[in-house]
């Protein structure tokens, strides 16, 4: 073999090393932390609220600001919880915040039974019904391409048949992976059928914190501090590299779960 050639593959394999091992490691870290929280569950009623309440602003406010809404997090709450509107913000930022509030709000009725492709609809439909209502709720009917990237998504009569593998993807348990590396390669996986024609980061994102709440973890919130970390993540799945999108979910994971151990230790003394 080619002495730079053999030279490269070293590299390759120990950079694979390098990251399976960083991987483990926070995984130990956030199911550490996880064991920790399992000892004050069942949460009482009275915390299971707030939480429910403080995430309802919190992933608004961040799933919104990543793609662009420009409401701060109190003008976010302002605008759900009492219904006055912002000077100066769209009335499509406004609708947005509402939107999604409702879409958070619904999901959880789907924490304990499998996903179905029309709840699916439905969260679309509630997220977009204000902003668009013609899609509201219904896959895209023509092709789109994403700004910022070469990736082109796949043709629209495909995504039907992309969307029903992808359901049963969600339902399933990958033997070979950690809850939470599946979480983000179906994230992954979803974000690259593009299925509607507006809307599809926020519910991916709302599908990947269905599916980490499940299993006993916090939503995945997407600091707006590192929006362009997470979309360079994403560009990169859709060149076969996987591992950029995992550590980086993995790495506010952990992050929010330091969080929220200690909201429940706080609201629970």
């Amino acid at each position: 073999m080619n002495t730079h050639i053999l030279f490269i593959s070293i590299w390759s394999h120990r950079k694979v090393e390098e990251r399976n091992k960083m991987t483990n490691d926070i995984l130990d870290k956030i199911d550490s932390l996880k064991s920790s929280l399992d000892t004050h569950r069942p949460f009482p009623d009275h915390v299971v609220k707030q939480l429910k309440d403080y995430y309802r602003i919190g992933l608004t406010y961040t799933s919104n600001a990543i793609e662009g809404n420009t409401l701060t997090e109190s003008e976010t709450k302002v605008v759900i919880e009492d219904g006055i509107t912002i000077g100066g913000k769209s009335l499509r930022e406004h609708n947005e915040a509402i939107g999604h509030a409702k879409a958070y709000d619904h999901i959880y009725s789907l924490l304990n039974r499998n996903i179905t492709e029309e709840d699916v609809l439905i969260l679309h439909k509630l997220f977009f019904q204000l902003i668009d209502s013609e899609d509201a709720g219904k896959y895209r009917k023509r092709n789109v391409i994403i700004t910022g990237t070469d990736y082109l998504p796949p043709h629209y009569a495909e995504v039907p048949v992309l969307m029903k593998r992808h359901i049963e993807n969600i339902n399933g348990k990958a033997q070979d992976k950690h809850p939470l590396e599946q979480v983000s390669d179906l994230h992954a996986e979803f974000e690259a059928i593009h299925p509607f024609t507006d809307g599809n980061g926020r519910i991916g994102r709302l599908l990947s914190s269905i599916m980490t709440m499940k299993n006993g973890y916090c939503p995945v919130i997407v600091p707006p501090v590192r929006r362009a970390e997470y979309i360079t993540a994403l560009q990169k799945t859709n060149k076969g590299d996987a591992s950029s999108l995992r550590t980086f979910i993995l790495s506010i994971i952990y992050e929010e779960m330091k969080s929220l151990q200690k909201l429940v230790e706080h609201l629970i003394k």
